[in-house]
């Protein structure tokens, strides 16, 4: 079978683990799984010879009142199976092949249970023992394996030993002789009941008719079953191991470059690329880690070499200083608080030669953030008006979702979060915080909601530098955040207080051009991962065509 052929190149993929085992259950009770079985034993009885024998046993329980007969309603009365059976085997309604047994003199209350005792307490089906008894009198004495199945039972249990039943909704099925109670509890658990929306006990009366084949088949499947389970796991195992393995070695690599020679590890890394970032969690630290170097100067550490006679950022900062004074001398920008000195305790890291620590209200004056005018301002078409989920990938995505409100009241009421083309805007309410645009020039004007605070530098070249650092999301780690439980927010007075490296302008430029093709970089990574998982995924349908398409 071609499945069973690939089943290590399948498990490459984890999320295609879990399929495989719905698969292989798929597989077990259409009785694809013993095809070769069958050949090799033609003289085993028929399923049919064996309902007659489950049949008698029934009446007879029954009759001596161990058994209560089960009867499925109307609208749920499947007796025949979606699929082509095999020729020995039978299909009827589920009820045909198990009965409860237990009541409510085995049941015992929560109240009185114990750490300790004599007889274990099963309820609900669970994984566990919920406790213990002494009270012999509610003893479930059995004589085979049963399956516990409760009301909100996410998949039934096999046990097989003597127990007490926990007074929660719980029912003990037993399969009749004839019937392997690993076999019926395979057949029931591929259905996974609460998964179909199902509850309670009648649950079981809604699948599919139940598949019956000779007894002797029955253990086999169940054989089978397990055997290739264990190799899924074993498989799913090594590659969870293998992309944990690679994981770290990344991230330790990726550790080096922000603390050790940039250059070194960078090369080492380069030659690795294919091996080391095809895995989606990988990719995502490579793109953390271009950034938090790119802030750090050492993306360009070679460039700055080169480079020797650039302007220092100080000489940068100073004229920004001067036209911010000029404004707000000629009243065409607010006056603002002055916001206390960096420290030389309060840097994170050292900064190449020519760099500056300075605050982001040091480069953009009046940062503030926007507000939700009233409903009847919103219009049709006007001016666009920007929410939290217009960020999309660290761009503006203005049509999902789109708003415009009235140019009138923009230009008055929200004259004050005026955006043009250029301003970055960050979210401040989250989580997640982080979430970096530039504002496009699809538009003359925009304004915003109140979750969006906005920076718009003195010298507008700066913008790629501030989104650029922003994006690298380091400060979140330094500042000091406000909310409720389950909210964390950035204020608008922390926002201007952010802490940012200065690099001369030319060098902004450089680091910018390097992002930027370090990013393309990553896309085609990802690209790359999301083919290879598409091509198992070409795998897994191949061979369920193999499998499932008729000769």
């Amino acid at each position: 079978m071609q499945l069973l052929q690939h089943l290590k190149e399948l498990t490459v993929n984890p999320k295609n683990a879990q399929e495989l085992k719905d698969l292989i259950l798929q597989l077990a009770i259409q009785g694809k799984l013993t095809a070769n079985w069958r050949i090799e034993n033609p003289d085993i009885e028929p399923a049919s010879e064996l309902l007659k024998y489950i049949i008698k046993n029934k009446e007879v329980l029954i009759k001596s009142k161990i058994a209560r007969k089960e009867t499925a309603k109307k609208e749920f009365l499947k007796d025949k199976v979606s699929f082509l059976l095999p020729k020995t085997w039978i299909s009827r309604n589920i009820t045909a092949f198990y009965y409860t047994i237990g009541g409510k003199s085995n049941q015992i209350q929560s109240k009185n249970y114990s750490e300790t005792g004599k007889y274990p307490i099963v309820s609900q089906g669970k994984n566990r023992i919920d406790g213990y008894s002494d009270d012999v009198s509610k003893l479930l004495k059995i004589t085979k394996p049963v399956i516990v199945f409760g009301d909100h039972t996410r998949l039934v249990k096999f046990i097989d030993f003597n127990f007490i039943i926990g007074a929660d909704g719980t029912k003990i099925l037993t399969p009749f002789d004839g019937v392997d109670s690993e076999y019926f509890y395979l057949h029931t658990s591929y259905y996974d009941l609460s998964s179909k929306g199902y509850a309670r006990h009648y649950s079981l009366l809604k699948i599919e008719a139940f598949a019956l084949p000779p007894l002797e088949e029955q253990k086999e499947i169940v054989n089978v079953v397990e055997n290739l389970f264990k190799e899924v796991a074993q498989l799913e195992q090594l590659t969870v191991k293998r992309i944990g393995l690679k994981e770290d070695f990344v991230t330790s690599a990726l550790n080096q470059l922000t603390t050790n020679n940039a250059n070194q590890e960078w090369r080492f890394l380069q030659d690795h690329f294919k091996s080391f970032f095809n895995e989606t969690s990988n990719i995502k630290k490579l793109r953390e880690t271009v950034l938090q170097l790119a802030v750090q100067g050492k993306l360009t550490a070679g460039w700055r070499v080169n480079n020797p006679d650039t302007e220092d950022a100080s000489v940068l900062l100073k004229r920004i200083q001067e036209e911010k004074a000029q404004l707000v001398k000629d009243k065409k920008i607010k006056d603002e608080k002055r916001i206390s000195s960096i420290t030389e305790e309060e840097t994170p890291y050292g900064l190449p030669e020519k760099w500056l620590w300075c605050r982001m209200q040091d480069l953009c004056p009046n940062i503030s953030s926007g507000s939700t005018p009233p409903k009847p301002y919103f219009k049709d078409e006007g001016v666009p008006y920007l929410k939290v989920y217009n960020i999309r990938n660290q761009k503006i995505d203005f049509e999902y979702r789109k708003q415009f409100v009235d140019t009138e009241y923009h230009s008055t009421k929200l004259k004050r979060s005026i955006l043009k083309p250029g301003d970055v805007i960050m979210n401040i309410v989250g989580p997640p915080l982080g979430k970096v645009a530039i504002i496009p020039n699809d538009y003359p004007e925009w304004n915003c909601n109140q979750a969006i605070s906005f920076f718009k530098p003195l010298d507008r070249r700066l913008n790629t530098w501030i989104y650029t650092f922003l994006l690298a999301g380091t400060f979140l780690d330094r500042i000091e955040l406000i909310g409720t439980a389950g909210q964390d927010n950035i204020s608008v007075t922390k926002s201007k207080t952010i802490m940012l490296p200065l690099p001369p302008f030319e060098e902004q430029k450089a680091i910018v051009e390097k992002v930027n093709a370090l990013m393309g970089l990553c896309d085609y990574l990802k690209q790359e991962v999301q083919q290879s998982q598409e091509q198992s995924e070409l795998l897994m349908q191949s061979c369920l065509r193999a499998v499932f398409e008729v000769k």
